[in-house]
């Protein structure tokens, strides 16, 4: 049985001078019915794959949120959010509108008028990276200063007008990209692998294409390797179990899918510039 209006763990907040918000949230099991806000909201799905519904703009979606998984919400769009686990995580930003107004004054798309499209769980490699880029930045307590994470934000503000509007250039699904329910079961697969020894072989087999295609295909859709895509989420998972959890880093290596304590640390080091031994003393 869902649970009405769950409240989210709210995992870190910040607001920039533009006025844009970011949090990192947790939600439980259960359902939220979100009314219309005078902002903009963009959602982006972190951490293990999570079972949920939602009903928005007229449509109903139903099915499994991956990393990286991305929803936009124009201002004054109602919602409705249905989490079927405990997996839901997210960073939101929430975009003013004054914002969003001034930058299209800045674009060649000033004498149109400019209405951004409600998306749901779409891919944009160039908005994913602006996302983990402030993640980190969220998690790592703020090292850069305040102008880094402002300037992300008007960053992100920019890619919704040129990328996501009635004027911009809103392909989604452009030639030879693995895109859609492919791209959906073959993150999902990896997700749900990680501790696994997962090969290159078996992504490839859950694309259904070549190896080399996959590869390619990927890369295109993801923006980055699909070897480094595994690392990369294997590095955020051991992070998160350092946190959050009271296993040992040995353990922990395992769990994420590393062969041994000190290949975690490799890795963990070369990405984030930390030993596992030093992030758990930090938690």
């Amino acid at each position: 049985m869902t649970t009405p209006d769950p409240s989210p763990q709210i995992l870190a907040h910040r607001v920039s001078a533009q006025g844009v918000s970011f949090q990192l949230r947790k939600y439980p099991r259960g359902l939220v019915e979100a009314p219309g806000r005078d902002n903009t909201l963009i959602s982006i799905h972190i951490g293990p794959a999570a079972k949920l519904a939602c009903r928005r703009a007229g449509r109903w979606f139903r099915g499994k949120a991956v990393h990286g998984d991305i929803d936009i919400i124009p201002a004054n769009t109602p919602a409705r959010w249905e989490m079927l686990d405990e997996n839901d995580a997210d960073l939101l930003l929430s975009l003013p509108q004054a914002l969003l107004d001034s930058t299209v004054v800045d674009t060649s798309y000033a004498a149109f008028p400019v209405e951004l499209k409600s998306r749901h769980q779409i891919r944009d490699s160039e908005l994913e990276t602006l996302c983990w880029a402030i993640q980190r930045e969220m998690q790592a307590g703020y090292p850069s200063g305040r102008l880094y994470l402002d300037g992300l934000g008007l960053a992100v503000a920019s890619r919704l007008v040129t990328r996501h509007s009635s004027v911009g250039n809103v392909s989604e699904t452009p030639n030879g990209v693995l895109s859609g329910h492919r791209l959906k079961q073959v993150l999902a697969f990896i997700e749900d692998q990680l501790a696994e020894d997962l090969s290159l072989d078996q992504v490839a087999s859950v694309a259904g294409l070549s190896l080399s295609h996959t590869r390619t295909l990927f890369r295109r859709a993801i923006g980055v390797p699909l070897h480094q895509f595994i690392i990369q989420r294997r590095v955020e998972l051991g992070r998160s179990l350092l946190l959050h959890s009271s296993l040992s880093i040995a353990e922990i290596a395992q769990t994420a899918g590393f062969a041994h304590q000190s290949h975690m640390a490799r890795h963990m080091r070369k990405m984030l510039g930390i030993t596992p031994g030093d992030l758990r003393r930090t938690a």
